[in-house]
Order: C-alpha cells, then sequence, then structure tokens
C-alpha cells in the first residue's frame, strides 16, 4: 500500500526547557498523522540545562544526533553532518524543518546535498545582538544570509524578529512568514495549594520568573531588582523556576532566607504560575518569550523589559507593564503591580483572553500545516 503522506524532518540542536522545545513538541504531538508523516532528530543538552524531553514530554519519539547540541566543533560538526545526510537519505523527506541556529546551519547543507525539495527554517529568536562580539555576530549573519538562500521558506516567531532579521539582509520579505508560539499550558492546582506545594507563605505577594539563568536574561538585573523590591515591602516573596549557567547570580537573595525559594527546572511549571501574582523577565534580548504566553494564559500579569517581540506577547498597560532595561524602572513598575491587586486582576483577566486567542496551539498547528502542504505542492508543480 502506498503511503501518501507528506514527510516531514524536523531538526533541533537541543530540546532545553524553553520556547523552540515547546514548540516543537506540540507540532510532534498534534500534526495530523493521516496527513504527515513526521520525524524529529535532536542534539544533546549544554550543561545546566533542563531537559524538556524527560520534564514535559517523555512520549514524543526522537532520533539522536551526536554533535547536533550547540557548542561548534569542526569534527563533530562533520558527524553530524554526515549523520544527517544518511538519515535524510533513508526517510526521503519531503520537507525539511530545521529550529535554532546550528541546526537550522547543519540542516539546511544536509538538504541541500540530498535535494530535498522543500526546506524551512524557523526563528524563534535570534543572535545578531547581544550574544556575541562583533566578529562572531558579523560571521553568524554571513551563515545565515548564504543560508537563507537556499530556504524555501523562513518562519520568524513576531514581526520585530523578521524586521531585525531582514535588516541585517537575512533573506527576502516574500519569503518570511509569521507564527507566533502556540502554546497549551494545564491547568494549575488551586492557589493556595500551589503555594504549599512549592513552600511559599500562602499571604505573601508572589512574584516570580521562569526560564533559563543565562547571561542574555540578565539573573544579575534580576537579582537587583527583586532585592529592592522585598526590601521595600516585606510581605513580599520570589520564586524561580530555571537554572542554567548564571545561577550563581542569584546567590545574594537567599538572605532573604524562605521569602525566595529556587525551585531549578520543574515538570509542573503551571503551578509556578498557579502561585505566582506577578512574572518578571529582565533580558536584554528575546524573541517571543513562552514564560509570558504561559503567565498570559494562566490569568497572571507580567512586568517586563521592552526587548525583542516581548511587545507582541504583553500588551503595556493592557496585560503587563513594559519598561526600559533600567533598574529603575524595572523596580518602580514591580512596586507599583505589588501595591495594587485590584490592577493586577484586571490586566491579568485581560492576559488570558488575549494570549488564548492569539498563542493557541491548534493555531500553530493549522498555520504550519497549511504551510507544509502549499510548499508540497509548489514542488511537486515544479
Amino acid at each position: 500500500m502506498t503511503d501518501d503522506r507528506i514527510r516531514v524532518l524536523r531538526i533541533i540542536a537541543r530540546m532545553n526547557v524553553g520556547g523552540p522545545a515547546l514548540q516543537v513538541t506540540g507540532l510532534m504531538e498534534k500534526l495530523d498523522g493521516d496527513r504527515f508523516d513526521h520525524r524529529l532528530v535532536v542534539g544533546q543538552l549544554d550543561e545546566g540545562e533542563g531537559d524538556h524531553l524527560a520534564l514535559r514530554a517523555p512520549h514524543v519519539p526522537v532520533t539522536r544526533v551526536a554533535g547536533l547540541g550547540r557548542a561548534p566543533g569542526f569534527a563533530a560538526d562533520l558527524r553530524a553532518l554526515r549523520e544527517l545526510i544518511a538519515i535524510m537519505r533513508e526517510f526521503r523527506p519531503d520537507i525539511v524543518h530545521t529550529h535554532t541556529a546550528k541546526a537550522g546551519f547543519l540542516g539546511r547543507v544536509a538538504a541541500r546535498v540530498v535535494g530535498v525539495p522543500a526546506v524551512v527554517h524557523t526563528f524563534h529568536g535570534h543572535v545578531l545582538y547581544g550574544y556575541f562580539g562583533p566578529a562572531v555576530t558579523r560571521a553568524v549573519v554571513l551563515a545565515e544570509r548564504a543560508m537563507a538562500q537556499g530556504s524555501t521558506r523562513l518562519v520568524a516567531v513576531g514581526e520585530r524578529v523578521r524586521d531585525d532579521l531582514l535588516g541585517a539582509r537575512i533573506g527576502r520579505p516574500e519569503q518570511y512568514a509569521i507564527f507566533p508560539p502556540g502554546i497549551a499550558l494545564a491547568p494549575g492546582l488551586p492557589r493556595a495549594e500551589a503555594r504549599r506545594e512549592l513552600g511559599v507563605a500562602g499571604d505573601a505577594t508572589v512574584l516570580a520568573f521562569v526560564g533559563r539563568l543565562a547571561a542574555i536574561k540578565r539573573p544579575d538585573r534580576l537579582a537587583r531588582v527583586v532585592e529592592r523590591v522585598l526590601e521595600a515591602r516585606p510581605d513580599t516573596a520570589l520564586i524561580v523556576c530555571g537554572d542554567g549557567t548564571e545561577a550563581g547570580e542569584l546567590a545574594a537573595l537567599r538572605r532573604f532566607g524562605d521569602r525566595v525559594r529556587l525551585l531549578g527546572w520543574r515538570a509542573d511549571v503551571q503551578n509556578v504560575y498557579a502561585a505566582a501574582d506577578l512574572v518578571l523577565l529582565t533580558s536584554d534580548n528575546e524573541g517571543t518569550p513562552v514564560s509570558l504566553i504561559e503567565a498570559g494564559m494562566a490569568g497572571v500579569p507580567t512586568v517586563s523589559t521592552r526587548v525583542g517581540s516581548v511587545a507582541e506577547v504583553v500588551l503595556d498597560g493592557e496585560t503587563g507593564l513594559l519598561v526600559g532595561t533600567d533598574d529603575d524602572e524595572l523596580v518602580a513598575a514591580t512596586l507599583q503591580l505589588v501595591d495594587d491587586p485590584a490592577r493586577r486582576a484586571e490586566l491579568g483577566a485581560h492576559a488570558r483572553r488575549f494570549t488564548a486567542d492569539r498563542f493557541s496551539r491548534e493555531r500553530l498547528v493549522s498555520d504550519t500545516e497549511e504551510l507544509y502542504e502549499s510548499l508540497l505542492g509548489a514542488a511537486r508543480r515544479a
């Protein structure tokens, strides 16, 4: 019997806890199996990263390729490229869809070698600033320009991300589609029960941070801001769900004792939002941060730096407050909402409605299925 399904090979460097892994999981779980035969290739995690597959999606089948992780290395990259070529020759995909920078480079090179009809790459953000020095950034831009020339379509998670990439002359406007993240957040425990589970005082005003403790997220700024808020308001507390190379930046907050809970990576992130009154984000650069989408779906307002596509996730003054990267601005906005429970409730209710409408997983799956079918039709006609 002939299998007429569209064959899609999805490639991502690592399934660490974060937006890209969450999007990939949703697509692997919900893409129509009657129309698509889709497989997932992943690399290895970096030290200190949470394993999204182990924590939240152990049922998703994957093919692991050694050397496909984030860190570059000529020998390991070459081995990974050869293995990707072998996988493609065996699977014979109609579409290769890559996610994250290194997987995007190696996966698209392999697709060219094999002659895959359609190649898609998703930019979940970019590394045009805040990550590397000028020389490395220039090399990354040149590589992305070259890869964009051989890509059938480029997907950006937000308009700001797309505009930044076009400003760097990566791809052409007509190549881009904008697919905001699609999220399905499990229901959390009742507020009081979630707080007991996480060891948080039931009557505290709880601030939360969810995500990687990496330099670009500025945990040093988070620590300074939270320290000032906890000093000014003794009835506040902080919970941090995540870990990373810069976790040490939060060490100064340990002096607040049980008012600060460093949870590490957890599978029940929905209970963190259930326990929280306000979510903080202090990054220098972002794509469309999934933690803020999840917070909105849980009805929790946000105070965040206005970077990347954050303004497409948080409506300033309507679902949260957006400010610059200055500590004083972040402290003032946080205290404003700490002191105004009615305002928090209003923002949170609007955030729930806005995120449920714009960032549903069903919408992401539908958009992706339509893209794949249009690409395959064009490729077959060609």
